[in-house]
């Protein structure tokens, strides 16, 4: 009896189907539904008795349903008796909520863990998390892989002329910092000044961009607020060319139209949260498949073998 196996939701089928072409197995037979009020409904069409199973299921839009899928399937899983239960998520919404940054407000990073635990899972891997401390809140282990090595590989296949790497925010200093260092190039930071909830009026570049290429580095674009506001910051002090890159294309509101407009000639993200029709409206994207990456980790806490060297 095959033991791995690999379940999706509905949030990105797609990539749930790259993974298993990446591991040569077929995709668990499974129908996600919703009855007619909008409860989400599951029902596992294959046996998972004594099985390794892998459910592939980002948070993202709609983010309520695609958290009760999650939560649903491995339900539905463990009371099906599988052996164990890894949730796959390559994009973990609620994360951006991680800490009490003023007075009255939910923990939801927490929370969320919380519920996946509950609901009987075993493990937890994903990419790129908003704040790398949220693994702290499971109580089960988690594998945090980074999409860097994919992006890494497409980056040095290009050519560039004097690249500097830019962090939109201080947040991001620490993550831009690493890939500079893998690209051995300079950096630069993008000092944000707010005067109120969702307006900023002033941005500062702290670093040397004129007359370099320039590439913003983030683990999201939501609205793009904050980067297209950056990218006319850095052509703005002499910048030769603007790209940008992000793990998670969120791409929520307004996001498609500012990118459309900004002075960014190319934006690079990853699949992990599927495009559909957004890609098309913007030809500026391009978009790399974390499907290698994501294959191999299930592969390796399969055969229960070190996951170590994926943590770059």
């Amino acid at each position: 009896m095959q033991k791995l196996k690999l379940f999706s939701g509905n949030s990105n089928l797609p990539l749930a189907k790259e993974i298993c072409d990446c591991l040569n197995i077929p995709l668990g037979q499974a129908v996600v539904s919703t009855f007619s009020d909008g409860e989400v409904c599951v029902r596992i069409e294959e046996n998972v008795r004594g099985s390794n199973v892998f459910v592939v299921q980002s948070t993202s839009v709609p983010v309520n349903t695609h958290v009760m899928e999650l939560l649903i399937m491995i339900d539905a899983l463990k009371r099906a008796s599988a052996k164990e239960i890894t949730a796959v998520i390559p994009y973990y919404g609620y994360g951006r909520q991680d800490r009490k940054d003023q007075p009255r407000v939910p923990i939801t990073a927490k929370l969320v863990a919380d519920l996946i635990v509950t609901a009987g899972a075993h493990r937890v891997l994903t990419l790129d998390l908003h704040a790398g401390q949220t693994q702290g809140f499971f109580n089960i282990p988690v594998d945090h892989l980074y999409a860097t090595p994919v992006l890494l590989d497409y980056f040095r296949r290009q050519t560039f002329s004097d690249l500097v790497v830019v962090s939109p925010d201080a947040g991001g200093v620490e993550r831009a910092r690493a890939f500079a260092k893998r690209m051995n190039v300079g950096l630069a930071i993008i000092d944000k000044r707010r005067e109120g909830p969702s307006k900023i009026k002033v941005m500062n570049v702290v670093g040397e961009v004129e007359n370099r290429d320039v590439l913003i580095l983030d683990d999201m674009i939501d609205t793009a607020g904050t980067l297209s506001q950056a990218a006319v910051a850095i052509r703005r002090c002499g910048a030769r060319r603007v790209f940008a890159t992000c793990t998670h294309p969120v791409l929520s509101g307004p996001a498609l139209t500012r990118i459309n407009e900004s002075p960014i000639d190319k934006v690079v993200v990853t699949n992990t949260i599927p495009l559909k029709d957004k890609g098309e409206a913007c030809d500026k994207i391009v978009v790399l498949s974390v499907a290698p990456l994501l294959g191999e980790a299930i592969r390796r806490i399969y055969e229960e073998a070190s996951v170590s060297s994926l943590f770059v």
